[in-house]
């Protein structure tokens, strides 16, 4: 499982092997003049005008009854400022500006950014800015989304995959007199304490090898005189997306696909990695050394091969949730855990555990859930493949339609606080506010998710860039987008709005 678009999610790493962006970066801001405010507040203030007129006219005859006797009348002092000063505006009246000036916000920095990109903001229904919304752009990890949407509309999100040991037959008095067997389920967390202790972020979301461990001595069985077998035939052999640059297997950056993937597919992580060359038979021979470091005599080495039809179950081990999974993934950028999410979603929807048929699933589920998939091209599930194309508009949509606290929008990263945003937005206002889903691969940066706005409110954005230096280009980029989603609505202070020399109000 790797974390970030091209180097192991959950694990730091060089800028070098294109980590997912994590650093923190000074935030821009960008305001407008005072003149663009007050004629941006022209057509407000005449609609008040006229509103007020009307009112006025209303009340210039009271009924006779009403002004038959004057003698109690008190004349009202002049008010402190006039009736009609934009000072007096109501909150909705300025809130034009604070659009316009997100809008300036967003066009300059769009203007000083290379590179092609798209961008989408809106609030509600209403969309308050667009920027070549259909262009199919790489995404990078903004990919995991897609795969996300997709995986949990035929996977119910409380489900979990499960490995199981197996046997030609039941042990007697704690004796296996031949092979037993290691079935894959898919489950892309399975690995082993070690493994999980050397993430950089804790608690690391995993399965427990030892707990299967466990499992066969509770079983009964003291000795196996023949192998642990790994079975990995839920899935293909495919360890690598074809379109993936060499780069990422030459620097294994992500480990060999595989239904039965123990620690990623690593047999080493700690100074180098080093991927099994049989990842089924490197996971059987992980549990064969557990079994013997419990007492268990195991009498040949770990092999790897598909089961026999007929077999009685000795344990299993289930993978946390299909929600905690998908939200693992998001968060941390999981790419291990996106392809073999998308090899489940093709056994699901087209029956065969394979990454072509995952591709054909995501793109067929997205269509089904009436979503945008003009320009789409899947060619992964995780976004590593620069062959991707998505649209912003297609991204955003995708973002307006999840569930309110489902797995997806639980499992976006919250900009200096969790997954890979934990180091980005530190000690600024978008700290907290932000939520939302990375991506970086080379001459590649997207950032989509969520905002909470210092009125309460919430924008959702999508944005992609494409053909930049991800790190000099793209975060600058994503740091000053954040800061202006959280500063909306940046409204107009009385100075700007209206004449000097009337005192405020509340003065």
């Amino acid at each position: 499982m790797a974390c970030s678009s091209t180097a192991t999610a959950r694990r730091d790493r060089s800028p070098s092997v294109s980590k997912e962006l994590d650093r923190q970066h000074p935030v821009r801001h960008q305001s407008v003049s005072s003149a663009l405010v007050r004629r941006l507040l022209l057509p407000a203030i005449l609609a008040l005008v006229a509103v007020s007129s009307g009112v006025a006219a209303a009340r210039a005859v009271p009924p006779a009854s009403v002004v038959a006797d004057t003698s109690d009348l008190v004349v009202a002092q002049a008010p402190d400022a006039p009736v009609l000063t934009p000072r007096r505006l109501p909150a909705l009246l300025a809130q034009p500006i604070g659009t316009a000036r997100l809008v300036q916000s967003l066009d300059a920095l769009a203007a000083t950014s290379p590179g092609a990109k798209c961008l989408l903001v809106s609030e509600g229904t209403r969309v308050l800015y667009d920027r070549d919304v259909a262009a199919p752009l790489a995404p990078a990890s903004g990919m995991k989304l897609l795969t996300a949407a997709a995986v949990l509309a035929h996977v119910d999100a409380d489900e979990r995959l499960q490995t199981s040991v197996t046997a030609a037959q039941i042990p007697a008095g704690g004796i296996l007199d031949g092979d037993l067997w290691l079935v894959g389920g898919g489950d892309p967390v399975l690995g082993t304490a070690p493994w999980a202790a050397h993430f950089i972020r804790q608690p690391a979301l995993f399965t427990p090898l030892e707990g299967l461990a466990d499992a066969v001595m509770a079983a009964g069985v003291t000795e196996i005189r023949g192998r642990v077998v790994g079975d990995e035939s839920r899935y293909d052999q495919v360890r690598y997306i074809e379109g993936w640059p060499e780069r990422y297997i030459a620097d294994d950056q992500i480990g060999p696909l595989s239904a039965l993937s123990v620690n990623d597919g690593f047999a080493e992580w700690e100074a180098l990695d080093v991927a099994f060359p049989d990842p089924a038979a490197g996971a059987a021979g992980v549990l064969t050394d557990l079994l013997r470091q419990r007492g268990v005599v195991v009498a040949g080495e770990a092999a790897s091969g598909p089961a026999p039809g007929s077999t009685v179950a000795v344990a299993s081990v289930d993978s946390p949730t299909m929600a905690e999974l998908v939200g693992q993934m998001l968060r941390e950028s999981d790419n291990g855990t996106a392809e073999l999410l998308l090899k489940e979603l093709g056994l699901r929807v087209g029956g065969e555990g394979s990454s072509a048929a995952g591709r054909a699933a995501v793109a067929s589920s997205l269509s089904t859930l009436g979503l945008p998939t003009e320009g789409l091209v899947v060619a992964d599930g995780s976004g590593l493949d620069p062959g991707n194309r998505v649209t912003c508009r297609l991204v955003h949509e995708l973002l307006g339609n999840i569930a309110e606290g489902g797995a997806i929008e639980s499992g976006l990263a919250v900009a200096g606080i969790t997954g890979t945003l934990a180091r980005r937005f530190v000690d600024t206002p978008v700290s907290g506010q932000l939520r939302g889903k990375t991506g970086s691969i080379r001459g590649v940066a997207s950032l989509s998710g969520f905002v909470a706005t210092r009125d309460g409110g919430e924008l959702t954005f999508a944005s992609i860039q494409n053909g930049i230096d991800r790190f000099d280009d793209g975060v600058p980029f994503q740091d000053s987008l954040g800061a202006a989603l959280a500063a909306y609505p940046a409204l107009p202070s009385l100075d700007e709005i209206g004449p000097d020399g009337y005192p405020d109000a509340a003065s």
